[in-house]
């Protein structure tokens, strides 16, 4: 079966008036669920609030705005953890049409706080999480990570190896230089694991030139760089084929890439601790 996403590249209000957010976000709800979306996708920190004190909270409003028009939607907030520190978890969080509480991802990497301090956008104590939940939908499984983590095969891994299918993976602002290679990672964060990875971003004006993208794991099924909503239909059929048959000689006839790259077949994991072992992470640490 195949199911529409509706990726959202607002025209954001900026930090100190990002609460005009939450009403934009509301009415672009209402709007994709009436062109049949069942997924909404909308930026990292959007609708807000950015920086601490955080003023808002969007959650309520688009948890409620998800049960009345019976979809799921991606959005970007902060936890605040200590008001007079400043500090905050960075969060992307899936409303249920169902009306259940809504699911949270603390972004986990890069360590704080230096990530979030000293820009024009945010502005707050960065306090890193420490698990990669999957949420179960009547779609498929669902995983969450955050802008920059695209950088990090680790954090898009651990989801597909949990089982998410679909990965939301969210982004901030204007990509600049680093647009290129951040094309490219969202497309091979797919590849590697045979997943459908979603990506978004604010922008601020016409101006600036966006990074919308649904990328499977064979091709990229949609992408825009200027603002807008478009509603995008996928199906996870594909992907749960390539997960779980084996990759054999004459594969490269049918499939545009390696089969069963999650499962024994491709994956070494009595490995891996050549690559990163405990010592030195405990020196790490």
């Amino acid at each position: 079966m195949t199911f529409r996403i509706a990726v959202v590249q607002p025209i954001s209000h900026r930090p100190g008036a990002d609460e005009a957010n939450v009403a934009d976000a509301v009415r672009t709800i209402e709007r994709a669920a009436a062109d049949g979306a069942d997924f909404v996708c909308f930026p990292e920190t959007y609708p807000g609030p950015w920086r601490m004190p955080a003023t808002f909270d969007p959650s309520p409003a688009i948890a409620e705005a998800a049960a009345k028009h019976g979809t799921h939607v991606v959005f970007g907030t902060i936890a605040p953890i200590d008001p007079k520190a400043a500090t905050a978890h960075n969060l992307i969080c899936l409303a249920h049409p169902d009306g259940r509480a809504v699911a949270r991802y603390r972004r986990t990497h890069p360590l704080g706080p230096w990530i979030y301090t000293g820009g024009k956008s945010w502005e707050f104590q960065y306090v890193p999480g420490d698990e990669f939940p999957v949420f179960d939908t009547v779609h498929g499984k669902v995983g969450l990570a955050m802008c920059s983590e695209v950088y990090v095969p680790e954090v898009a891994r651990a989801l597909a190896l949990a089982g998410a299918e679909l990965i939301f993976m969210p982004a901030g602002t204007d990509k600049k230089k680093l647009w290129a290679t951040w094309r490219a990672l969202i497309w091979a964060r797919a590849i590697e694991n045979l997943a459908i990875v979603v990506t978004t971003q604010n922008l601020f004006d016409h101006s600036e030139r966006g990074l919308a993208m649904v990328a499977g794991p064979e091709e990229i099924l949609f992408e825009s760089t200027i603002a807008g909503s478009s509603v995008v239909e996928v199906g996870l059929e594909r992907v749960r084929y390539l997960r779980s048959t084996r990759d054999a000689v004459g594969a490269l006839e049918h499939c545009a890439v390696k089969q069963g790259l999650l499962g024994p077949q491709w994956r070494r994991p009595e490995l891996y601790d050549q690559i990163y072992p405990r010592e030195r992470r405990e020196a790490a640490e």
